[in-house]
């Protein structure tokens, strides 16, 4: 799927969340899930830039538990409704319509990563992806960089969901949605004129046919 129909399609999932109550998907507090302690911004940073690669090992990690497939489902399902982190901002601005799901997201990230670590099997390249996640992190002060999200702990049964009146509002997610817009457009409306001249094609060429003698 490419970027475009991303966006449009999570713009579309968005529309039922259109109400300013309906942020999260259970009641805020839900604990029938999996705990997710904090994560810092600073953090966030860190863990964005090794998610491939967390993602990765789980992808590779064998064998699996409930735990694991949870924290999965989850990080999928939030980076399907932070649109891919694809917005600008979901990462950096904390006044992003698309940062609190941001924060979960990684927060889910960050769990993965610790119990991959203590999972059977490849355990040397888990334990050195987490020592390297460690290491960037006090390099770079990552706990002390704060934003209004890095206390707020989540958990996987509570999906936290952008309010579209936020996003319709926030200027730069506006002008996102501007732009997938017109390139949808500039797209139906490419294939639109390559179909017709396809068909001009096939009724010259049905006109240009010998007649049967």
């Amino acid at each position: 799927m490419n970027v475009t129909a991303r966006m449009l399609a999570a713009v579309v999932l968005l529309l039922p969340a259109a109400p300013a109550a309906a942020h999260r998907s259970s009641p805020a507090g839900a604990t029938t899930g999996l705990s997710l302690p904090s994560v810092t911004h600073g953090q966030m940073i860190v863990l964005a830039a090794h998610l491939p690669a967390i993602r990765a090992l789980a992808d590779a990690q064998y064998p699996t538990d409930p735990p694991m497939r949870r924290l999965q489902a989850y990080i999928n399902l939030q980076h399907f409704y932070c649109a891919w982190g694809f917005v600008p901002g979901s990462l950096s601005d904390e006044e992003s319509p698309f940062n609190e799901c941001t924060h979960a997201t990684l927060a889910g990230v960050r769990a993965l990563l610790l119990h991959l670590r203590d999972m059977p099997g490849d355990r040397e390249a888990k334990l050195a992806l987490a020592r390297a996640v460690d290491v960037e992190m006090l390099e770079h002060d990552a706990s002390m960089v704060l934003c209004r999200f890095s206390d707020e702990p989540f958990n996987t049964a509570d999906v936290i969901i952008p309010h579209l009146g936020a996003v319709l509002t926030n200027p730069t997610c506006l002008a996102v949605l501007l732009a997938i817009g017109l390139v949808a457009l500039l797209c139906g409306a490419a294939a639109s004129m390559a179909e017709q001249a396809i068909r001009r094609r096939e009724r010259g060429a049905r006109d240009w046919a010998p007649l049967p003698s």
